[in-house]
């Protein structure tokens, strides 16, 4: 008998040391058999069997909502001036602080960058759109609701491009497209103080009414590496348009992602929101430590909530905010003080009496893209017979493919020497400093 009890030990011992090791491939069926059969007397193992279920491994799901501030000097419903670290409620119009009786006028160069925007990704431009009230109650929204487009917003079905390295090596750039739902034109909020030593909280209303582009992305990545190189492609692309700064610290760009996870070929899990990511480094973490969190949650037995979390950059945790189990009603309706929006798609179809001088015309639109980024990476790699990869190191990298042509130019050195140059001596001096090219 005790000999009987000490083979069954070991071979329990045996099964977890293999399960653990596998732990995030395999799952045990619970119905698993272990038969183990002596002969009288002989303490010898007949048969072992054990049955397993090998299961798919889960993976992650990652959509984004970008909300880009638009570039411009006004606001998108009114003449106030738009400035970073303007003193408090100093940049404030009577619309903004939605005093009665004052009504929105649209700025025509809001609407122009957003169709820019969705030109350069790709996007059907709706000749029609529509502005709606989405109605939430907080202290920095004194009209008590958003102006946003709803309904019929004015970009729909694009797609971003985007590149990454991937490889043990990190050297393989490898190419992969996300989906752009739609993008819609909508007015920011102000901006709440907390002052906890007074245990009050100070409006400033200087960003209330600015004019944004909220991107959102459909869930077709996996993981943050996927989403930090599609929201800087989308930074540059922006920046080159000249539609948005993109300037994360500044508020210029900010990020939700909704991250779930599931078994390929099982329906989508439970996604849970982390709001307001301030650096592409940091949505990267945030991302995979949630993918991880939900993971170990199911692995585990667990429900993963509906909730909106925030992420801590000093723990590198995401931590909850607020539940979601319950839909909010934000009582959409029609904007009454705004006719529906239109964009026309050439001079010719203006209507008649209309200054076109005053309406957003596709084509002429169209004529002012400028160079994006994708169309820069071929170039270089063309013109001066450098690698895939380093051209994207080039363009990422702000004020690099400047500085990279301009040294071929005034040097006349072979590109491929500069390039090898530029790779190993100059960034890793300015690595070593934390410096950018920029900055030289």
């Amino acid at each position: 008998m005790a000999a009987s009890s000490s083979g069954y030990s070991r071979m329990l011992f045996s099964l977890r040391k293999y399960t653990n090791k596998s732990q995030s491939l395999y799952h045990i069926d619970t119905n698993f058999v272990i038969r183990t059969i002596w002969t009288s007397g002989s303490k010898k193992q007949l048969k072992t069997k054990v049955q397993t279920k090998s299961l798919p491994q889960m993976v992650g799901v990652v959509g984004l909502e970008i909300h880009a501030q638009i570039q411009s000097t006004s606001k998108l419903f009114s003449g106030s001036h738009v400035r970073f670290l303007a003193p408090p409620n100093s940049l404030v119009s009577y619309f903004d602080a939605s005093l009665p009786g004052t009504l929105p006028v649209l700025n025509r160069r809001c609407v122009e960058a957003a169709v820019l925007t969705g030109l350069a990704l790709n996007c059907t431009i709706n000749r029609k759109s529509l502005f709606d009230r989405k109605h939430y109650f907080y202290a920095d929204m004194p009209a008590g609701y958003q102006i946003t487009q709803q309904r019929l917003p004015i970009a729909v079905d694009g797609t971003l491009v985007y590149s990454l390295f991937e490889g043990r090596r990190r050297n393989q750039v490898v190419t992969k497209s996300v989906k752009i739902k739609q993008i819609q034109l909508e007015q920011d909020s102000g901006k709440s103080l907390h002052d906890n030593e007074q245990s009050q909280t100070l409006i400033d209303l200087n960003r209330a009414g600015v004019g944004l582009m909220e991107l959102v992305m459909e869930p077709e990545m996996c993981c943050g590496e996927e989403a930090a190189a599609a929201v800087r492609e989308l930074q540059l692309i922006l920046q080159a348009l000249g539609t948005c700064q993109g300037n994360m610290a500044e508020g210029q760009l900010r990020v939700d992602a909704n991250v779930s996870v599931h078994r390929p070929g099982e329906p989508m899990g439970v996604r849970t929101e982390v709001k307001n990511i301030n650096s592409v480094r940091h949505m990267a973490k945030a991302i995979d430590y949630e993918i991880q969190r939900q993971m170990e949650v199911l692995q585990s037995g667990g429900t993963v909530l509906n909730e909106t979390r925030a992420f801590d950059s000093k723990s590198g945790n995401t931590i909850p905010m607020r539940d979601k189990e319950g839909l909010q009603d934000y009582r959409f309706m029609p904007e009454p003080n705004l006719p529906p929006l239109f964009v026309y798609e050439s001079e010719a179809s203006v209507p008649v009496g209309v200054d076109s001088a005053q309406v957003v015309v596709i084509d002429r639109l169209s004529a002012q893209l400028p160079e994006l980024p994708s169309v820069r990476r071929t170039r270089l790699v063309e013109t001066y017979g450098i690698l895939r990869e380093h051209s994207l190191t080039l363009v990422n990298e702000d004020g690099l493919m400047d500085f990279f042509e301009s040294v071929v130019q005034m040097t006349k050195v072979e590109p491929r020497k500069v390039i090898g140059w530029v790779m190993n001596e100059l960034m890793g001096n300015l690595n070593l400093q934390s410096l950018k090219v920029s900055q030289r």
